[in-house]
């Protein structure tokens, strides 16, 4: 369906970033909605009174922010795109490995979240939400314990949608799409915590702990073992470093052996 939306005549220097400025206010103000089709070039040329380059050029600028989409063939034409969680993730997971942020940061910053999400999760999440909550947990307790040995894979699973479900229980749709996009793009590196022996049994006695103390509603006690969990996750990421330096040692002492 085309979206009848009116724009307002443009001039001076910028003509493009003025004409995709107009487009993208509209768009994420919601007066032209997800799935509307734009006007043709030809009439967002007479609206903002530009020529066809400097249309093309705003509705390129457009597209790659992943604004727009421009399809091809009877019903072709511009439309507005739906942003989704792939594509915020996708993008932070550039940006992150672009500008080669430290993992330290990342963990940090994962920290900060989750303990916030732990406290409203407490004071916040309702009866059946915390009862799942705990009994996810336990279920991590006995996938570590199975008589053919720990499912590693399927404890990370479980973690993921434990995480998953701590942003809801905030009840605050940022922390849900936050946590998501996290969980889609840069992860939590809690796998390193399931993969380790050393680690595995602490990491997964602290999460039934934390989720016991939500589910009692004592955010102080959930929020104290939130900051363990990152006590062992640091630890764990330095063990991994002083293995990793050490075989780069190793295989330096070989080459000049």
């Amino acid at each position: 369906m085309m979206h009848p939306t009116k724009f307002t005549p443009v001039t001076g220097n910028n003509l493009s970033e003025k004409v995709a400025t107009q487009i993208e206010s509209a768009i994420l103000g919601g007066a032209i909605l997800p799935g509307n089709r734009l006007s043709s070039e030809r009439e967002l040329q007479n609206q903002f009174e530009v020529g066809r380059g400097a249309v093309r050029e705003a509705l390129k600028t457009l597209k790659q922010k992943g604004i727009i989409e421009i399809r091809k063939g009877v019903k072709g034409g511009v439309y507005v795109k739906k942003l989704e969680i792939d594509n915020a993730s996708e993008s932070l997971s550039m940006l992150l490995k672009q500008n080669k942020v430290p993992i330290a940061d990342l963990v940090e910053f994962r920290d900060a979240v989750d303990e916030t999400e732990v406290l409203l999760a407490s004071i916040r999440g309702d009866k059946k939400e915390k009862n799942q909550l705990v009994e996810m947990a336990m279920q991590l307790s006995e996938l570590n314990t199975l008589p053919a040995g720990p499912d590693i894979e399927k404890i990370k699973a479980i973690d993921r949608e434990m995480n998953l479900l701590l942003a809801k229980m905030t009840k605050n749709f940022v922390f849900i799409w936050m946590k998501s996009t996290i969980q889609l793009s840069i992860g939590s590196y809690d796998s390193l915590l399931y993969e380790s022996p050393k680690y595995r049994t602490r990491t997964i006695d602290n999460w039934i702990n934390t989720a016991k103390e939500i589910a009692a509603s004592e955010p102080l006690k959930a929020l104290s073992l939130c900051s363990y969990h990152y006590v062992l996750l640091q630890s764990c990421l330095k063990d991994r470093q002083l293995e990793e330096t050490g075989t780069d040692e190793g295989q330096e002492k070989n080459r000049h052996a």
